[in-house]
């Protein structure tokens, strides 16, 4: 039996708000790491660096690869433009910490 549309989209929504907020929260695990790793730069080895920079590339790769919904909220819209300015800002604080740990090297 098919749901009525309202509960589809309602699920939807659901799902999307869901997935946001993961990569919310994916970005805040990350941003904590890398603030770690500039207090004790002898963290960032070059294994720690690549798979941080692949972390952060995975990450923005799937911020920007979204196609926001016809039914999301000005809110959720906010939010993605948010979480966008975030992965710039951290992708910079991660290259600062990556030169910073290169030249103590």
């Amino acid at each position: 039996m098919a749901m009525p549309k309202d509960e589809t989209q309602k699920e939807l929504l659901d799902a999307w708000q869901t997935y946001l907020e993961a990569l919310s929260q994916s970005l805040k695990k990350i941003e904590d790491n890398i603030n770690e790793a500039s207090e004790m730069t002898d963290i960032c080895t070059n294994e720690w660096c690549e798979a941080t920079e692949h972390v952060i590339d995975d990450i923005a790769n799937s911020l920007f690869a979204i196609h926001e919904p016809k039914f999301s909220s000005e809110e959720d819209s906010k939010k993605i433009k948010e979480l966008k300015k975030r992965v710039y800002e951290l992708y910079a604080n991660y290259k600062d910490v990556y030169k910073k740990a290169s030249a103590g090297a």
